[in-house]
């Protein structure tokens, strides 16, 4: 099954790539991998929440937060795409790392970045299977609650 088929078995449409924010492109190739810049969980160009993820009033909900690392890996594999042509190209995720914005006492940024690591793995079964890296931050760019980049692998 290509991964177009995947992607419309599971109900998930790419979204456009989103633009950079600064001087840099969404991906780069070198070899037989690319690299995606980080991700931040745009929809149609704009962020469905700011802030820290945490427990508490005026925090995003760690719940939330997967959603939009969720998110963020679909607009890498966008990029991806934009860059390569198909994402039947991808030989395996080799790796996936996670920002979160957290506030002090959260320290639930594996789960937050669990909502990437799953739609890889809904996306290319055993080739999605990938080395992660989970890390809480101060604050990232625009004041998103996540930013995912990845790291794929292409065939030979």
């Amino acid at each position: 099954m290509s991964v177009e088929d995947r992607l419309a078995e599971l109900g998930v449409t790419l979204p456009d790539v989103a633009a950079p924010v600064a001087a840099y492109v969404p991906a780069v190739r070198s070899g037989a991998y690319v690299y995606t810049s980080g991700q931040l969980p745009f929809v149609d160009g704009v962020l469905p929440a700011t802030g820290k993820v945490g427990v508490g009033e005026g925090l995003v909900s760690p719940e939330d937060a997967a959603g939009y690392a969720r998110q963020c890996a679909l607009n890498a594999l966008a990029a991806v795409k934009s860059l390569v042509g198909s994402l039947d190209d991808v030989a395996r995720v080799v790796k996936v790392v996670g920002f979160v914005a957290s506030d002090p006492g959260f320290a639930g940024q594996p789960g937050v970045i669990n909502g990437a690591s799953t739609v890889l793995g809904e996306i290319f079964g055993d080739a999605g299977v990938h080395a992660r890296s989970a890390v809480g931050v101060a604050v990232l760019p625009l004041d998103s609650p996540v930013e995912v980049e990845l790291l794929i692998e292409l065939k030979q």
